[in-house]
């Protein structure tokens, strides 16, 4: 999918892009700082269910004009069974605290992947929209991905690389409230997928992903009044 590498020119930094909305927020970051025709979306199909996810990050792509590419790990992690790209489990349960939703080893994987991108596109930085949110994740945990940080360095002989991570000490709340001071909350409210089923907007309304984004919303609202959300949202979303 997408251009061949070679007609990408430089990049300065690339985005693992996932259409989700703390992924599309790191995009903003990035296009702010280096300028978007400097910025490289990089989306993976991993043989998740859902692919509205995928076109939302081509449209924002499209939206932002930043180059885009999808590169799919399906042959690997397709394979094994998971909520997200298989029928291993439901994705929304009450109580659910993501272990059925982990696809082991796919942030590590796409990270080293980008990393690969980074080298042969002169890249100095990678984004990852990991965010306080996900303490449950073990491959959002900072040990973790500060390892992955020093594994690419040596990877690709740049000691300096960096492996950004604006949102980690951010919830849903503390991004939305960046995003309304950039201008872009509402475009990303209607744009981005984060629900675990696929639906776009408020989602399933029972997953973990949206209870945490429904709940961002709802308490935005109580500290931004007078800003109106693309659509409504019980207040049910509160309840854990």
């Amino acid at each position: 999918m997408g251009s061949p590498i070679s007609r990408l020119g430089r990049k300065v930094a690339i985005v693992v892009h996932s259409g989700g909305m703390d992924s599309s927020m790191c995009l903003a970051l990035a296009a702010e700082e280096f300028l978007p025709e400097n910025v490289l979306s990089l989306s993976f199909f991993y043989g998740q269910k859902h692919a509205l996810e995928l076109e939302s990050a081509e449209k924002i792509c499209r939206d932002w004009k930043i180059d885009h590419r999808v590169h799919d790990l399906s042959p690997i992690l397709g394979q094994f069974p998971n909520a997200l790209v298989g029928n291993a489990a439901p994705t929304c349960s009450e109580g659910d605290r993501s272990p059925h939703t982990v696809v082991i080893g796919r942030n590590g994987l796409m990270l080293h992947v980008a990393g690969i991108y980074a080298h042969y596109l002169g890249a100095r930085c990678l984004y990852l929209g990991s965010n306080a949110d996900d303490g449950n994740y073990p491959d959002c945990a900072e040990g973790y991905l500060n390892l992955i940080e020093q594994t690419i360095r040596i990877d690709i002989s740049q000691p300096d690389f960096q492996l950004r991570r604006p949102l980690a000490q951010m919830d849903k709340l503390a991004t939305m409230h960046l995003a309304f001071r950039m201008g872009i909350l509402e475009y990303l409210l209607t744009e981005t997928v984060t629900c675990y089923e696929g639906i776009k907007n408020e989602g399933c309304g029972e997953c973990l992903a949206c209870k945490l984004k429904n709940r961002g919303i709802l308490k935005f609202l109580e500290e931004e009044p007078s800003f109106t959300p693309p659509y409504i949202v019980s207040k049910e979303a509160l309840l854990v």
